[in-house]
């Protein structure tokens, strides 16, 4: 079926303020929300589903939506990211910032063991259970991931 903008402006009216309500409640972020709420629309112009009552197409609504925060939590969990500005705050040095910038740079098996080890201060035999790996994989991420380090930082000071 083919959509007309009238038709089109008539559902995302109805239906986005109630949408927004939910999204903004399951991600707890506005922009998230907003971003659910598009992806339902457009999910909805592509599929073009045709109901009997308009309580179908809420209900269909409504799910989508719902599956599209469900998709983006479950992204967030895997995806983490950190915001430097913010981490900057808890640094008291411009080189602790620069050197936190350069870890956070690194591939994630050696950012993480480094981090546990020289952040917050476990030892290997933590680490390797923290993260499932064996003490002799965790010793290799953190020599690698030192000299990563090192190489980085002697660019920089070239620079």
């Amino acid at each position: 079926m083919d959509w007309t903008a009238k038709e089109i402006e008539s559902v995302v009216g109805k239906y986005s303020d109630m949408l927004f309500r939910i999204c903004f409640i399951m991600l707890c972020k506005e922009q998230d929300a907003e971003d659910a709420i598009q992806e339902t629309f457009i999910r909805y112009i592509l599929k073009a589903p045709v109901f009997a009552e308009n309580e179908h197409l809420k209900a269909w609504l409504i799910k989508v939506a719902t599956n599209i925060c469900k998709d983006m939590l479950r992204f967030r969990l895997r995806h983490t990211h950190l915001n430097i500005d913010e981490l900057s705050n808890y640094y008291s040095s411009d080189e602790n910032v620069n050197i936190l910038e350069t870890v956070l740079t690194l591939p994630h098996k050696y950012k993480i063991a480094i981090l546990l080890h020289y952040i917050e201060g476990y030892d290997i035999l933590s680490i390797s259970r923290i993260t499932g790996k064996s003490v002799s994989a965790v010793k290799k991420h953190l020599q690698r991931g030192r000299e990563m380090l090192k190489l980085e930082i002697q660019k920089g000071e070239s620079c």
